[in-house]
């Protein structure tokens, strides 16, 4: 009978803990989630003068890369890179999987809603991808496409030279439409972004012996520099004068990364992610270099590795519960179609979470990044 005293305290005492770290948190998610709009608003508003009632910042959003701005080009693909089933885009604003890679929407919806648009680039390889919805933009991404082709016929996903292939065949679309005058207004004040590099590593390099053999982690970072900057050469060529890529970001802080290649605590996270540092400053050296080589253009560097490691490391300063697994099943390797609806354990919250699956944030995460890269990309619009 002694025992069973504190036991009650003790259960009273857990559950108040808990009880104000949940009201806590969720006065934290408000208070974000207004400071948010309120960094938005401030960003913008200066902008917004002068700019007629209703219309974007810019004439168009054309989107390039990799799974995490994939919005739907894999969906008919034959790949296993693929999101168009549930619970994938359970939380978007149709509840339907639309072949995003998360619970609801990408960074690139969010930057779509702060530039002005009405509606997101549409993915070209979609039904929707026709008449007047091209003339505000497109998405050209695929998932597990990469700087490098080799990269993307690994898993049948559509590679970057091929999406430059698209964007032309694209620009010809727009301009039999509106007029060639028109149409070099429209792509040269449009703005371009580029976002991939990630399953270069994760999905090629750490994982093919072959190619280990033949390039350190260095040398594969400066043959994926060429790719780069003739990619960057080849669309400046096509009219485009505004430019955004991403860094890599952490990879190793993915739940996947960190199921792949062990350890539990933030060491591996620093051991992975040594790669990613070297690779980003190659990326911002090559993109000095050639944003001072061709007249006209405007480059910059979204620096995603350092916003979202902040949030991994400090999630619930961020209005997070959990970083280090994913809300979709386990939380560990979930991805593409081993993230489906039989999946056991996916999270009912996913808010809470960083990531959705082994590899994608959130929705809750990607609004947060948005707003974090929101001030970097101020000089494309002005």
């Amino acid at each position: 009978s002694q025992l069973s005293l504190p036991l009650k305290p003790l259960t009273i005492h857990h559950f108040s803990i808990h009880s104000s770290l949940y009201l806590l948190l969720r006065t934290f998610k408000y208070i974000k989630k207004m400071f948010i709009r309120l960094i938005s608003f401030l960003v913008f508003a200066g902008f917004f003068v002068g700019v007629g009632t209703g219309q974007p910042l810019v004439p168009a959003l054309i989107i390039m890369g990799d799974s995490v701005v994939d919005a739907g080009n894999n969906n008919h693909r034959t790949t296993l890179i693929k999101a168009n089933f549930p619970p994938n885009g359970r939380d978007f604003l149709t509840h339907n999987s639309t072949g995003r890679f998360s619970n609801g929407k990408l960074v690139i919806d969010f930057t779509a809603e702060s530039l002005g648009f009405t509606s997101y680039p549409v993915a070209y390889h979609s039904h929707d991808a026709n008449g007047t919805n091209l003339l505000t933009g497109a998405n050209f991404a695929s998932g597990a496409s990469g700087f490098d082709d080799g990269t993307s016929l690994l898993y049948n996903a559509i590679t970057l030279n091929q999406q430059l292939k698209n964007y032309k065949e694209y620009k010809t679309k727009v301009t039999n439409m509106v007029g060639r005058d028109k149409a070099n207004e429209i792509f040269s004040g449009a703005i371009h972004l580029l976002s991939t590099g990630s399953s270069d590593f994760l999905q090629s390099y750490y994982i093919n012996p072959i190619l280990n053999r033949i390039f350190t982690p260095d040398r594969y970072s400066d043959r994926l520099m060429n790719f780069y900057s003739t990619f960057v050469q080849n669309l400046y060529n096509l009219g485009a004068r505004r430019i955004g890529v991403t860094t890599l970001p952490p990879l190793g802080c993915l739940p996947a990364a960190i199921t792949m290649f062990g350890g539990a605590g933030n060491n591996i996270c620093v051991e992975l992610n040594r790669d990613v540092v070297s690779f980003n400053t190659k990326l911002n050296n090559t993109s000095m270099y050639l944003a001072n080589k061709l007249p006209g253009l405007k480059l910059v560097v979204f620096d995603i590795y350092n916003s979202l490691l902040s949030i991994v490391m400090n999630p619930v300063a961020n209005g997070f519960f959990e970083s280090r697994r994913a809300c979709c099943g386990t939380g560990t390797m979930e991805t593409s179609f081993l993230c489906n609806a039989r999946s056991v354990g996916t999270c009912s919250n996913a808010t809470n979470y960083v990531f959705w699956d082994g590899f994608h944030p959130s929705e809750a995460a990607n609004r947060v990044l948005a707003a974090k890269l929101l001030v970097q990309g101020i000089s494309l619009i002005s």
